[in-house]
């Protein structure tokens, strides 16, 4: 069965709960699922991902939660090849920090992409100001990534 490694940067828990929300969707997809609260680049690397889903909400001025900044740093740091790495993006924010809105999803993109990742489809941004349960944007959004995709197994 193949395995779908959920990435979580959250300071309030609701990039938490969107990676809950769309867990369900991708085992009747055929994945196993596991989801990374406290991720390291190790849980990427070991055994290789080659599926991932990263929910990642922005803190301050555009920063990633505290909970996720290990993680960014080792992959800056550590400068892992991720050629092999698929994977899909959904950036939590809120549009009245202006210039800074989603700024920690577009800088794991951009971070991703720098070292050889594959970024499956358009990347999802969560308005905080237009949508107040960020599930009611991403379970529809997953669906139809999973489809578009054609990452159904089974």
């Amino acid at each position: 069965m193949p395995t779908l490694k959920i990435f979580v940067g959250t300071m309030y828990g609701g990039a938490l709960d969107v990676a809950e929300q769309v867990k369900p969707l991708f085992e009747d997809a055929g994945y196993e699922v596991a989801i990374f609260e406290q991720p390291t680049l190790d849980d990427l690397l070991e055994p290789p991902t080659e599926l991932a889903l990263f929910c990642v909400s922005t803190t301050g001025s555009g920063d990633f939660p505290g909970n996720f900044v290990p993680f960014a740093r080792a992959i800056d740091e550590r400068h892992p090849s991720l050629t092999e790495l698929r994977y899909g993006l959904i950036a939590l924010g809120d549009s009245s920090y202006g210039d800074t809105f989603c700024g920690a999803g577009r800088s794991l993109d951009a971070l991703l992409e720098e070292h050889g990742a594959q970024r499956l489809g358009e990347r999802l941004e969560v308005d905080a100001m237009e949508t107040f349960m960020a599930d009611d944007a991403a379970l529809p959004w997953a669906e139809a990534w999973i489809d578009e995709q054609q990452l159904r197994h089974g």
